[in-house]
């Protein structure tokens, strides 16, 4: 069976986008989709299928908050995870809401949306770029983060009117927060609905706004935050701070806080999932007699035995000197590889040595004791011959 294709690439967000980017994604790729506009056609409508179980994950928090930690294993109802499924057509349920948007003006619908339009809705998204150190990623860390954005106002508590002035029904829509307008085309004629101007959709006004937000009910701030980053975290992970989003509309619940993580390079490592790499020069002596060198992880320098005969590009495994998973929670490992480092400059005792070594060796090119050497003077010596 093909692999599931990535829900952000779906609907061509990236990674931890916001509710409202993936809200305005999905309504495109919805319109261009549908059924409706392509009769007939399974191609448009297996990406329709596919479009709409990408939104019924990404656009419920609690499965993104699973699929951005785990993947599709996170939403996966036999993964354990206790994420619900999509039933038997694939996310076409409960998207009536959006699809009465989406469809309600261009068919004459619509006057369920209005209520919602009307009631209460949750703020959107905020979502935050911070950088860290490769050992914060490593081992975690509480980070303070400076965020400017919407809170709500504290003259009115949030209800956009002065001295508890009350809100009075919109005199231009009547209270319903649509505009209908009538429109004739070749096809026949159509009823537009379109949001009040004049009330922007609430069906309500305020009859004395708050002089401090203006009668918006908010007002923006700078916010100084405590995030405290999991050990493990990689580029591009993902934490979220619920209820630190924007605001929410008539008595709803404010967004959410997406906080996206890079992670500066490290001077030494590089890290390949849980694992770590590492190259470290040896010198010949080192190589050929063997030693003992001093080997750096994260947290300590420890000592490892390297044998003799040891050849340039060998590669040693120290376990558990690696990170923890912040999936599994197991550690990784080091992997350590040495390379032998020749010297640019020499002293003339070193020279005088190196020669009276170059002789001796040249007696033992063509035994065991240089056996890669031994193997190519060997073929070479077959190919002239």
């Amino acid at each position: 069976m093909a692999e599931k294709r990535d829900y952000y690439d779906i609907l061509g967000l990236k990674k931890g986008a916001p509710a409202a980017d993936i809200k305005k994604a999905f309504r495109k790729l919805a319109m261009q989709y549908h059924p409706d506009k392509n009769p007939g056609d399974k191609a448009a409508e297996e990406k329709f299928k596919e479009v709409n179980e990408a939104y019924g994950v990404l656009s419920d928090s609690e499965k993104k908050d699973r699929y951005d930690r785990f993947g599709h294993a996170g939403v996966d109802p036999n993964a354990g995870f206790g994420g619900g499924g999509f039933g038997g057509n694939a996310g076409f349920g409960g998207f009536d809401d959006l699809f009465g948007d989406l469809f309600g003006g261009m068919f004459g619908g619509g006057g369920g949306s209005s209520r919602r339009r009307n009631g209460p809705r949750k703020g959107p998204d905020v979502q935050k770029n911070i950088r860290i150190t490769f050992e914060e990623a490593a081992f975690g860390v509480k980070r303070h983060i400076g965020l400017n954005k919407h809170v709500v106002c504290d003259a009115c508590n949030g209800t956009g009117a002065a001295g508890g002035a009350s809100r009075v029904k919109c005199s231009s829509c009547g209270g319903t927060g649509e505009v209908r307008t009538q429109q004739r085309t070749p096809f026949g004629q159509f009823v537009n609905v379109s949001p009040c101007a004049k009330c922007g959709g609430a069906g309500e006004v305020i009859e004395n706004p708050c002089k401090k937000c203006g009668g918006s009910g908010k007002m923006r701030k700078e916010i100084t935050l405590s995030v405290d980053i999991p050990a493990g975290v990689d580029n591009d992970s993902v934490v979220k701070l619920e209820g630190q989003g924007e605001p929410g509309t008539a008595g709803g619940p404010p967004g959410d806080l997406y906080v996206v993580i890079t992670v500066s390079a490290h001077r030494l490592f590089e890290r390949k999932g849980s694992n770590l790499l590492l190259d470290i020069p040896i010198t010949y002596t080192q190589a050929a007699l063997g030693d003992s060198i001093t080997v750096p992880t994260l947290s300590e320098k420890v000592t490892y035995k390297i044998p003799p005969g040891t050849q340039s590009g060998t590669v040693f495994r120290l376990k558990g000197k690696g990170i923890r998973s912040l999936h599994t929670g197991r550690t990784g490992d080091l992997y350590v590889t040495v390379t032998l480092e020749v010297p640019t400059k020499l002293s003339g005792e070193e020279r005088k040595l190196l020669k009276k070594l170059d002789e001796v060796s040249k007696k033992d090119a063509g035994s065991e004791t240089y056996p890669k050497r031994k193997g190519f003077l060997d073929t070479m010596k077959d190919m002239f011959n």
